[in-house]
Order: structure tokens, then C-alpha cells, then sequence
């Protein structure tokens, strides 16, 4: 994968990834540790690169942790464009592409969960 070999170049490391399959494209998300140095070398290398907002919920790893969440967002009239996530033993990270944002973190707070900064991935 070129993508790979462009991250270990640049010494960027990948925590989380998602590659989906498009009308003869492929769409590879990746949550990385500097991602303006991802970018400058994506787009160096020829690839089409851009940044998205997302949110990262910390979560309890436990069965049904996932399902209370979509509850919550679901119950707040918050559709979730994608998501993927990764287990960061004792917890897990979700995250989420949302398409109001700014009401998913006013709900995901108010639900008593946290969210993660960009501190936590660097």
C-alpha cells in the first residue's frame, strides 16, 4: 500500500484507518499522530488528500457501549455519516463523521461521556 509506505516515510504513525471502495476509486480515512505532515506528504506523492472534522469518543470497551451511544445520538435527531474505531485498552475510541457537529458534542457531553483532543493523538 503506498499510503503506508508514505506514512512510514514521513514517520507519521496511522492509530486508526478505514478503506472503503468507490466507482473506480478507493476512500482511505486515517486518523494519524501529525496530520499536517501526512498531508503535505499525501499530496506530494500525488495523492488527493483534505482534512475532516471528526469527534473522538472515549468509551467504555464493554458490550453494548456502542449501541448507547448511537442511542443518544439517534434520540437527538444526529445521523452519523461514517465511523470507525479502534480498542485502546482499558477503553475503546469511536470515531465519528456526524453532519451537525457542533449539537454532537453539545450531546455527547451532556450524556456524560468524553471527548478527545488532539493532544491525545500526538
Amino acid at each position: 500500500m503506498d499510503v503506508a509506505k508514505a506514512m512510514k516515510e514521513s514517520k507519521v504513525n496511522i492509530l486508526g484507518f478505514t478503506i472503503a471502495e468507490g466507482s473506480g476509486y478507493g476512500v482511505i480515512r486515517m486518523l494519524v499522530d501529525h496530520p499536517e505532515r501526512a498531508h503535505e506528504k499525501l499530496v506530494k506523492e500525488g495523492f488527493v488528500a483534505k482534512f475532516t472534522d471528526v469527534l473522538a469518543v472515549d468509551m467504555e470497551d464493554k458490550p453494548g457501549g456502542l449501541y448507547d451511544l448511537t442511542e443518544v445520538l439517534k434520540d437527538n435527531g444526529i445521523n452519523i455519516e461514517y465511523a470507525y474505531g479502534y480498542r485502546n485498552r482499558p477503553r475503546a475510541v469511536l470515531i465519528l463523521r456526524v453532519e451537525n457537529i457542533d449539537k454532537a458534542v453539545e450531546t455527547i457531553l451532556a450524556s456524560g461521556r468524553t471527548l478527545l483532543d488532539t493532544s491525545h493523538f500526538t
